[in-house]
């Protein structure tokens, strides 16, 4: 997949910050939004959502995973989340699992505050060896070889 345009990376941003306000965190106070960019070209935004109950809270990442899977995408080609800490506030370890599902690992992936860009990876930086899709492709639903 091309690699996204400056004004393709600006529209990702100016929506991981929209989204960031309507996060619900009134736990932990910390409000994070991720977008992701599909195949089409088309912007899909999620936030945070806690929850008392904490497991049953879900990360900006995968809400912008689920938003795009309902549009219809089905491969993610550049992401960006925004927080606001001390160091770059990149996906968890459980969310860059969910973004491997759907990105290859030479997939751009943005981390911003409020006001600027502070840090940019690759999905096979943060997730080195990832397990992808193509590991299985080649299995029945036994699990053995096709």
């Amino acid at each position: 997949m091309p690699a996204p345009t400056p004004e393709q990376r600006e529209g990702l941003t100016a929506a991981a910050r929209a989204v960031r306000e309507r996060a619900y965190a009134p736990y932990s106070k910390f409000l994070v939004g991720a977008a992701v960019l599909d195949e089409q070209g088309r912007v899909h935004a999620g936030c945070n959502v806690e929850n008392a109950a904490y497991p049953q809270g879900w990360c900006a990442e995968a809400s912008a995973i689920a938003a795009m899977i309902a549009a219809g995408g089905t491969r993610i080609c550049a992401v960006v989340v925004c927080g606001v800490s001390a160091g770059p506030v990149t996906p968890c370890g459980g969310c860059r699992q969910k973004l491997r599902e759907f990105g290859a690992e030479d997939c751009p992936v943005w981390s911003v505050d409020l006001q600027e860009s502070r840090g940019s990876f690759t999905l096979g930086e943060l997730l080195p060896h990832g397990f992808g899709p193509e590991h299985i492709s080649h299995l029945d639903m036994h699990g053995r070889p096709t």
